[in-house]
């Protein structure tokens, strides 16, 4: 048998080189770099990671936003959707029929059946038009369809004032 004092520099680098290539792999798995637009575009999800209730979240080239959401057992007046602001927010009511029965030992569970509170999805009303969203709900999926508006409003903004740190009330 052949004894080692030392160790293989050959195996050392190579584990060192496989793990730069998982890290170069797993980073550009997460971003996409587009060459006409000069720019990485990000491959993530841009709302809130509610796990429950599934939800399809995504635009049309036309600029309406969908979510889709799965919602069995939930009937129309069970589900809250409203817009507070800039935000949608969404939560449902699970019926009392539908609830987890009393002393149930699951053999598989994969179907989850609760109530959600208020989970918000950001939709700036100064880019899609609050006012005409169209909601169906069809065989347990909830599609929310909200279309851009036509022309962007723009609000004027606030001006604020800098002053300087000699003079903290800002005396000229």
């Amino acid at each position: 048998m052949k004894c080692h004092d030392f160790p293989d520099l050959g195996k050392v680098m190579d584990e060192i080189f496989a793990a730069a290539e998982d890290f170069t792999n797993a980073f550009t798995d997460r971003m996409q770099f587009i060459p006409g637009d000069k720019a990485w575009k990000w491959n993530r999800e841009f709302y809130a990671g509610y796990s429950y209730p599934p939800s399809n979240i995504y635009m049309t080239e036309d600029k309406t936003l969908i979510f889709e959401f799965a919602v069995a057992g939930f009937g129309e007046s069970d589900v809250t959707l409203e817009f507070k602001g800039d935000y949608m927010v969404f939560s449902g009511t699970l019926p009392e029929a539908m609830r987890e029965p009393d002393g149930a030992r699951y053999f598989k569970r994969r179907l989850k059946r609760k109530s959600f509170g208020e989970q918000r999805y950001y939709v700036p009303a100064d880019k899609f038009d609050h006012d005409a969203v169209r909601a169906v709900y069809r065989n347990g999926i909830l599609s929310v369809t909200i279309p851009p508006r036509e022309e962007a409003t723009t609000e004027p903004g606030v001006k604020i004032n800098i002053v300087s740190e000699d003079d903290p009330a800002g005396k000229e």
